[in-house]
């Protein structure tokens, strides 16, 4: 059986930018939560068993939202795990020299919890679409489904984030992730979820700092 994620507290469903209806052809469901006009749910609700990937630019907020809303849902935070090994190696030594063992602690944790079939959130490097496939592949596996929550903060707001917590990215990087993002965003804008995912959920910084639980329900 095959689930579809709910946004509570939304009374209708929003088109591309807010102009016209909510694109729910038989594809999936996006939800347009961006913009003053729109009320933004404190809660985003999906259905138990299901999982869910939070996207974004780096240092545009995606962290923070796991953080503040998904801690009693289950989470993964590939964040959580770098800080956890910068807390335990030398400070001069580089993160380049030991991403890869992080990397590595990262996914192994995620397909632990993948494994046991509860609901996760799952704060990723989802701009990658192999990355999707995987976590679709595991949602189908278990009879459920995939979402995406895609926060839709600009270059300057992500640059920002990057500076207040201490860490920037390459340039090299960021605008591998800002392209990415941005075919994303163009998907969704179109009334398509991007493949593998039941629906798409787009917010920008306002309607996601409205967010104060993400949970599942069954």
């Amino acid at each position: 059986m095959t689930t579809t994620g709910t946004v509570e507290a939304v009374p209708a469903q929003r088109g591309a930018r807010g102009r016209g209806r909510a694109a729910d052809a038989g594809l999936g469901l996006v939800r347009d939560l961006r913009g003053p006009a729109v009320r933004a749910p404190h809660r985003l609700g999906f259905a138990a068993g299901d999982i869910v990937v939070v996207s974004g630019l780096p240092g545009g907020g995606k962290s923070t939202l796991i953080k503040r809303a998904a801690a009693e849902a289950g989470a993964v935070d590939s964040q959580d795990t770098r800080e956890r090994w910068e807390r335990t190696m030398p400070a001069a030594l580089p993160y380049a020299v030991y991403r890869p063992l992080v990397r590595a602690a990262h996914y192994w944790g995620l397909w632990r919890i993948l494994r046991s079939g509860a609901s996760v959130v799952v704060h990723d490097c989802g701009t990658q679409s192999w990355v999707r496939g995987l976590l679709a592949a595991a949602a189908r596996r278990r009879g459920r489904s995939l979402h995406l929550l895609l926060l839709d903060s600009s270059p300057e707001e992500a640059l920002s984030g990057q500076t207040a917590r201490g860490r920037r990215v390459s340039a090299y990087a960021f605008a591998r992730h800002r392209g990415a993002v941005t075919r994303l965003l163009r998907e969704a804008e179109a009334g398509r979820p991007p493949a593998g995912c039941a629906s798409a959920t787009l917010l920008d910084r306002r309607s996601a700092a409205a967010v104060t639980r993400i949970h599942f329900h069954g």
